[in-house]
């Protein structure tokens, strides 16, 4: 079985599949310190508790975007799965033109989605992520990334209001009641300020990105948040959160013969 291993500024999501379907999904707090041997614990239970062998997991396919953590996920598969694992951005071949000056620095999981999305949707596409940045990324008609837009996440903006203003509580996120706008007491007016100002930047970047690609261009959502705003945002056409891991399992069909064990 594949253990495909995505690993956010944020969360850390763990995927167990069997040749045929996901069979589970877990999702941890990112932490660069967590070793190999804590991992294959916390793993080892969850397994357990789903009714699935450790020992039945014997390849890997790793994205992340923390350099930093990456010694110690590799070395949970080397170490209790006895497989090399594939790294996006190492020793994988994405099967995908990256259409950048400098190609590098598109974020693995960016050209993940970018790979995901293209095997499930027709045409040019424009895939929004929201995560601890919300980014818009352009793909084109032939799967090519084509670069994009990176903004703060809405998270991570409402902890930066909470922390720089102290009579600012620390809120949820929610689409205000009966969808006003104007807040009635601090809570209520936080609470439209970041939701109506999340979905006013989507739908204003969503229309000046397709006022410089103009044709047709499907724009997909996806992300921790991304169905927060569903029925709101008036430019999204289609919410898909297995966008990440779709994109992973791809890649990894296309490599395991080349590069992989089992």
């Amino acid at each position: 079985m594949l253990l495909a291993i995505e690993q956010g500024n944020t969360n850390t999501l763990f995927a167990v599949h069997d040749g045929t379907e996901w069979c589970a999904q877990w999702r941890t707090q990112t932490e660069s310190t967590r070793t190999a041997d804590e991992y294959a614990v916390w793993l080892h239970s969850l397994l357990t508790m789903n009714n699935l062998q450790f020992k039945a997991l014997d390849s890997c396919i790793i994205s992340s975007v923390v350099p930093q953590s990456l010694f110690n996920l590799k070395n949970l598969a080397r170490r209790y799965l006895h497989a090399e694992p594939l790294v996006v951005g190492e020793n994988v071949d994405l099967g995908i033109p990256v259409r950048l000056p400098k190609p590098s620095e598109a974020g693995a999981d960016r050209l993940v989605n970018a790979i995901g999305a293209h095997i499930q949707y027709p045409g040019p596409l424009l895939v929004i992520d929201s995560g601890t940045a919300t980014t818009f990324d352009l793909i084109g008609a032939d799967g090519g990334f084509e670069g994009g837009v990176i903004a703060p996440g809405i998270n991570l903006s409402l902890q930066a209001l909470h922390n720089a203003a102290a009579k600012l509580p620390r809120i949820a996120i929610q689409r205000p009641p009966e969808g006003k706008v104007i807040g009635t007491d601090t809570v209520s007016a936080m609470q439209s300020g970041v939701f109506w100002g999340y979905i006013s930047l989507i739908d204003g970047l969503v229309r000046r990105i397709k006022e410089e690609h103009p044709g047709q261009l499907t724009v997909i959502a996806t992300g921790g948040v991304a169905s927060l705003f569903e029925g709101a945002a008036e430019t999204i056409d289609v919410y898909d959160g297995d966008l990440t891991i779709r994109g992973l399992l791809e890649i990894y069909r296309r490599n395991k013969n080349a590069n992989a064990g089992p």
